[in-house]
């Protein structure tokens, strides 16, 4: 009987320490972002580390706002259901803000202006602008606003979404695709970047769009997260955050 008392008493124990285990510390805040936005969020391949604008970002608001954080990636198009849910209690990824995603998270003030480019390969001289979209095979990021975009406003477009944005600029360089529309930070700096001598982007911004944290609906840490982001604002540390990444301040609001 009396191993029986103690063998129940254990599995109890242990229970409870699985609880506490899986709760963590009430203290630390879990962050759920992606891994393949560069330069907002993406692995170092030397170092294997989470590294990015967000990133920094996110880091600075919470020493400011005395947080502690858990950081964790995940596919962007189940981010959103993943903090509506309270699975996680921030989400950051560059996230747009919209109407219809107000509906289910609430968002912190704009940290980033942004907007939609088009990018084709450089010697492609038949794509001059979203007007000649029509019957091209058109690559975007699946879950995002640019692929709403394109849905909404180029039905006739051959629209090819994919899980990350990285295996679209793989096929637009193998000539899979005809054209990738994302948004404009990252087409640049791809652009930019190694695969600058394929590509080039073409036609205006689309789209203005700003770029918001994301929390539960009624989160209480809306408020201390924007009160953080004011004084990054204020005190240089934003401007500084985004030369690093960008390579200049950011414009004045």
């Amino acid at each position: 009987m009396k191993n029986i008392i103690r063998t129940c008493q254990t599995l109890f124990f242990a229970a409870i320490a699985l609880l506490f285990s899986a709760c963590g510390d009430p203290n630390t805040v879990s962050v759920a972002t992606d891994s393949g936005f560069v330069p907002f969020e993406f692995i170092d391949e030397t170092t294997g580390e989470l590294i990015g604008f967000d990133i920094d970002l996110i880091n600075a608001i919470a020493e400011e706002a005395g947080l502690e954080l858990r950081i964790n990636t995940m596919e962007f198009d189940g981010l959103i259901a993943a903090v509506h849910t309270g699975r996680h209690d921030i989400g950051i990824a560059g996230i747009t803000i919209t109407e219809a995603r107000k509906e289910q998270v609430d968002f912190s003030d704009p940290y980033y202006d942004a907007g939609l480019i088009i990018a084709v390969r450089a010697d492609n001289d038949t794509i001059a602008s979203e007007a000649d979209l029509a019957g091209k095979r058109v690559g975007t990021r699946s879950g995002t606003t640019s692929e709403t975009y394109l849905r909404e406003n180029h039905p006739e477009a051959r629209i090819v979404a994919f899980p990350g944005i990285v295996e679209a600029y793989m096929d637009l360089n193998a000539g899979r695709v005809d054209a990738i529309l994302y948004d404009v930070p990252n087409v640049r700096y791809y652009v930019s970047q190694g695969d600058g001598e394929q590509l080039k982007t073409v036609g205006d911004v689309l789209q203005g769009e700003q770029y918001g944290i994301v929390f539960p609906k009624g989160s209480p840490l809306v408020e201390p997260v924007n009160e953080a982001l004011r004084t990054l604002r204020e005190n240089g540390t934003y401007d500084r955050i985004h030369a690093k990444w960008f390579g200049e301040p950011a414009d004045p609001e």
